[in-house]
């Protein structure tokens, strides 16, 4: 398919998302994980509104994109999702299929702290099956992570830009002035990073799960 083609594919998604959002948190592990692969972890503190998680090194292998600079979270995520999609689809060296898995998980580095201008990178979890010895593009790369850690807070509806931004500054709230602020900042010098974890087809309209992550090491 051409580029321009898939553009477009690529912003009907946005733009269908954007027409259902909800930002009331949901406190469910998400249903989609009982039906496709998902990144195993343990739980090592659950707060009032948040946990934290620990991601199993040995199994948390991703295929990124490159980061793409943009002003939408929304629009980079529709933008990332293509490419991946075709990688597991079998645009790779194997031209080989892989299973979808979840979630889509956008990571955004803001520049200069500003939530204006970010550079997003959107990866697919590689199932168990495929981690050792993934296939390989030049479209998209492994990412693979070492012990892992992140503070989650969860909401429900579509994911939308303005939604973010509020559920980012509340997981912020929740664990301002704890061990775990510390770590998240020392993990990214001070800088505000984090990710946002997509469960749900956006064809399923109910008990969707999203995530906000607070990636760090320790």
């Amino acid at each position: 398919m051409e580029a321009t083609s898939f553009t477009k594919l690529a912003l009907i998604f946005c733009l269908f998302m954007g027409l259902w959002s909800e930002d009331s948190r949901v406190a469910a592990a998400p249903s989609a994980c009982s039906r496709i692969e998902c990144p195993s972890y343990d739980v090592v503190y659950s707060g009032k509104d948040y946990e934290i998680h620990r991601y199993d090194a040995s199994h948390t292998t991703w295929i990124s994109t490159s980061p793409i600079p943009g002003n939408s979270l929304t629009v980079s995520t529709a933008l990332g999702f293509l490419p991946l999609f075709a990688y597991i689809q079998g645009a790779n060296n194997r031209k080989q299929k892989i299973e979808m898995t979840a979630p889509v998980l956008t990571q955004v580095s803001p520049t200069s702290g500003s939530f204006l201008k970010s550079a997003y990178k959107v990866n697919f979890f590689l199932p168990k099956a495929n981690q050792a010895n993934p296939p390989t593009s030049t479209a998209v790369h492994p990412q693979k992570w070492t012990k892992t850690y992140a503070a989650v807070r969860q909401f429900s509806g579509f994911v939308m830009d303005n939604t973010v931004k509020d559920q980012v500054a509340a997981l912020q709230a929740s664990i301002k002035g704890s061990q775990w602020e510390s770590a998240i900042q020392k993990s990214h010098g001070g800088n505000l990073t984090y990710a946002v974890a997509q469960y749900n087809s956006p064809f399923e309209f109910a008990n969707r799960v999203n995530e906000i992550w607070f990636t760090f090491e320790q």
